[in-house]
């Protein structure tokens, strides 16, 4: 089938991905019910969402391995899914009953949740959609929803046998309170933002010390109301003598004791902090080693309560604010207010500020189940790739806080849990079960209530590795694919989601769900920014598809995922490497114009021709370096060992070498070359499928290759030795040809210019290279006529010498180029590139710039400082050269 004259993306993905689908080579088992199976779990996406560039990233990860596994003959399984995702469903269906004029209260709660199903039903699919866009060969005949039959029986199950041991309990604790959902929140869906506030400065009287105050600074003066002490460090000298001593709380005229503790900084204002127990999480932990009173001062609204002094109840917190700090200015406790940037925590979904709140909430006891994943990966049985990230996990589990699993909302899985007349709860799967029990407590039937909490959306996702293979049920796919290979996710939830799914993957089957974490970098703007809608710097990877392709932006996402740094994504990269598939597709069809086919019995260890033996060699080399890559999650190294060999190697070097021969060679050698030829670019294409899966599957298709790539035979060339003799002749007459060029650019030599070469004191190996490639060299190299000399003939003046191995290039460019108006400008542009570098380090060195400038305007100058110094480099070298003209 003839090619087109360029690769059309968005005709070419719609059509081979349907063949894909069709094929059933999605689908795990099968066929391949034998092979070793490889597995890998989707992150499930919120059902609300639609795709952003880190599920690009992402998911193009993971699609790179399943499609690697699985040409390599593995039994592979990708499990798709998407989260019921609570809150961010719950608003939206709000938001579409609003506009109706409904409020979710009127319509109750049984017909709420069939309005969310509904919605579900019509426009949950979007991102499933999206990820089929970007390529994703997940196994969609087995997608779930955590909040399917079977992932509902599973977090049913999983809740009450922790309930049972002990391991789930109901507490009251402090929470991230959103007042405008009414709902407890995680601190993952707790944005920070920064603020200009300020700091004000209270007195309180030391009782008993008539005149004599203790200065405490807050941000939030409105807490004070619900102050129960104020903590001094235990060494600070200032205060030891009042350490006991108690202090009445202004406004309120409570008496509140000074407190050693090691909260306090003395080097952080006045050394002395109120102790707020119920509405700060320090405050709070300082509040149980001192036994101090909790006294709650807002109600879910965020506005001030019954516990405060008559005059601001009912008041909203930031009104409260203002009165409070009136009335400590009237009575001249305010000793000062300065401005004070700082943190403010904003709810993601509300948009309202957060407030930490005491309520009774559920809770698991993650203190006991993480023993058993820290362990886990003490003993290696999960690694984390980048290694360094299993110190984060270390530290969280180390330092982990009961979690708070319940929310104040309808959309999730309701808590099952009932509660009888005189408060006793009941945890069972079912009502009958709950009234069962309910019966032998009580002597008799008894009516219950339902708790009406549903649970955290993190609590069903921590069962996602083994509830969508069918737990608790024990399904052969749960026998087969548990544990799975290779979770792919981002660091911001290894505490969230991986840590919790290893909890209770070894709590419930007692083994690790994943062999593997790798955690990917984060995605930043060209400049190394965050993206955020209010800076306008969001990139929308549908918008890079349409324009350069699907596989354009894969490649991009992964030549850019170092292991350990940022993605600086730009759509001049994205482009770049739109570039780099219209290489293909032209190398594809210099093939197919010159017939370059294999013949069934091709065999590529049988070539004669030195430049057959070179590529097939370097075929070789870069399709271990590109498994090895791969095996080791290293992306970068994998597309660039491919991106080098097919853009350089074989585009740039083999294709240009093998022309002639093509067009005039002898018979037997352009059979030899047509067959090299044609399967070195169908290895390049397996190569390739990956991570640049639709443009190959469509050369493939296109060149008459066997069957869908898709499935083809990952390339295996352990057999195939590189010619070491053929390695080194094809190495010198590529870097002969590339000195030459290098030459002639630096000294502005005319394109169609051809120059006289002249080989000094080289070796018979060398000559005889030269005899044998003098019409590639000629040709490419643009030098016309050749001629060898010994060492120590005269040099002509004016003339350019490049050492090659043992011998001398000398190039003469008198009458060519004007040696010195060159070397002038070079000097200059030296001169140029050194003040610049001075500059950059100028700025670097002075440490108010650092501490100012953004981090990405910091980063921004080290490149241009890098870049400078190798450019710097280049330059030197050349003026080098120039000197040695004679």
């Amino acid at each position: 089938m003839a090619l087109d004259k360029s690769f059309k993306p968005g005709e070419v993905e719609t059509r081979q991905y349907e063949r894909w689908e069709k094929s059933g080579a999605f689908a795990a088992g099968g066929q391949r019910g034998n092979a070793r199976p490889y597995t890998v779990v989707i992150p499930p996406p919120n059902v609300t969402g639609s795709l952003h560039i880190g599920h690009a990233l992402n998911n193009s990860l993971q699609d790179i391995l399943i499609r690697f596994e699985r040409m390599r003959g593995r039994d592979t399984l990708w499990q798709p899914g998407t989260d019921h995702a609570g809150i961010a469903t719950q608003m939206v269906v709000e938001r579409q009953l609003e506009a109706q004029g409904i409020r979710r209260e009127e319509l109750g709660r049984e017909a709420f949740i069939d309005r969310v199903w509904k919605w579900k039903a019509e426009s949950g699919g979007t991102i499933i959609r999206q990820l089929r866009r970007l390529g994703a060969s997940a196994d969609w005949a087995r997608e779930r929803f955590t909040m399917d039959d079977g992932l509902s029986e599973a977090v049913r199950r999983v809740f009450v046998t922790l309930h049972k041991q002990g391991l789930i309990y109901r507490d009251k604790r402090l929470v991230n309170w959103d007042p405008r959902l009414h709902t407890a929140i995680s601190d993952l869906e707790v944005e920070l933002r920064e603020t200009k506030g300020h700091l004000w400065h209270i007195k309180y009287p030391i009782q008993g010390l008539p005149n004599c105050h203790i200065v405490v600074a807050t941000t939030r003066p409105e807490t004070m109301l619900g102050d129960t002490a104020v903590a001094v460090h235990p060494d600070d000298e200032r205060y030891k003598e009042l350490i006991a001593k108690f202090v009445v709380l202004p406004l309120v005229g409570r008496r509140i004791p000074i407190v050693a503790d090691e909260h306090a900084d003395p080097e952080a204002g006045s050394g002395a902090v109120k102790i707020t127990p119920a509405h700060d999480f320090n405050d709070f932990e300082v509040g149980k080693r001192h036994k101090l009173e909790v006294i709650n001062i807002f109600d879910a609204d965020a506005k001030l309560n019954e516990n405060v002094p008559e005059p601001y109840r009912g008041m909203d917190r930031f009104e409260g604010r203002k009165k409070v700090v009136a009335d400590l200015e009237a009575q001249g406790l305010l000793d000062k207010i300065a401005d004070h940037v700082l943190a403010v925590p904003y709810g993601d979904r509300s948009g309202v500020v957060i407030e930490p709140w005491l309520t009774d909430q559920w809770y698991v006891d993650a203190k006991k189940l993480s023993v058993a994943a820290v362990e886990a990966v003490e003993r290696g049985e999960t690694v984390f790739v980048p290694r360094q990230w299993e110190k984060t996990f270390f530290e969280w589990m180390r330092n982990i806080q009961p979690w708070c699993i319940s929310r104040q909302i309808w959309w999730g899985h309701q808590i099952p849990a009932w509660y009888g007349p005189d408060g006793q709860v009941f945890v069972e799967t079912t009502e009958a079960e709950a009234k069962a029990q309910a019966k032998a407590f009580y002597g008799k039937e008894t009516q219950l209530t339902r708790e009406t909490d549903v649970l955290d959306t993190w609590f069903s996702s921590a069962l996602w590795p083994f509830s969508t293979l069918g737990w608790p049920a024990e399904t052969p796919e749960l026998e087969r694919y548990y544990p799975t290979d290779t979770l792919v996710t981002s660091f911001d939830i290894i505490f969230f989601w991986v840590a919790r799914m290893m909890m209770m993957g070894l709590h419930f089957l007692g083994q690790v769900p994943f062999k593997h974490v790798y955690i990917h970098p984060l995605v930043r703007d060209e400049k190394g920014q965050k993206m955020s809608k209010s800076k306008g710097n969001v990139i929308d990877p549908l918008e890079f598809i349409d324009k350069y392709g699907a596989d354009a932006l894969r490649f991009t996402l992964a030549a850019m995922a170092a292991q350990g740094r940022e993605i600086k994504l730009s759509a001049q990269r994205v482009e770049g490497y739109r570039n780099f598939a219209t290489k293909v597709w032209n190398a594809a069809k210099f093939c197919d114009i010159n017939y370059c086919t294999v013949p069934a019995q091709f065999d590529p260890a049988s070539v004669r021709l030195t430049v057959n033996k070179w590529i097939v060699g370097e075929l070789a080399k870069a399709s271990l370096a590109v498994t090895q890559a791969l095996e080791a999650f290293k992306f970068d190294q994998a597309a660039s060992a491919i991106y080098q060999f097919t853009w350089g190697t074989f585009c740039d070097w083999y294709i240009e070498f093998i022309k002639p021969t093509l067009t005039a060679g002898e018979a037997g050698a352009r059979a030899e070359t047509r067959a090299a030829a044609g399967w070195v670019l169908g290895q390049i294409l397996h190569l390739l499928h990956p991570i640049m899966p639709f443009l190959s599957e469509e050369l493939w298709e296109r060149m008459g290759g066997s069957g869908l790539l898709l499935v083809g035979r990952w390339p295996d060339c352990a057999t195939l030795t590189p010619d070491a003799e053929a390695v080194a002749e094809m190495d010198w007459v590529v870097r002969l040809i590339t000195n030459v060029r290098a030459v002639r650019s630096e000294m502005n030599v005319p394109a169609a210019a051809k120059v006289p070469m002249v080989l000094r004191g080289a070796t018979k190996t060398s000559v005889r290279r030269l005899d044998v490639h003098r019409d590639e060299i000629q040709r490419l190299a643009r030098v016309e006529p050749i001629s060898q000399e010994p060492a120590d003939a005269r040099v002509p003046t004016g003339s350019a010498q490049i050492v090659h191995d043992e011998a001398v290039l000398v190039l003469p460019l008198a009458g060519v180029v004007d040696i010195e108006a060159e070397r002038k400008r070079l000097q200059k542009e030296l001169d140029r590139v050194s003040g610049e570098i001075a500059g950059i380090e100028r700025k670097l060195a002075n440490a108010d710039f650092v501490a100012r400038a953004p981090e990405h305007v910091v980063a921004e100058q080290q490149e241009r400082k890098e870049a400078a110094i190798a450019a710097r480099g280049k330059l030197n070298e050349a003026l080098q050269r120039i000197a040695a003209y004679a």
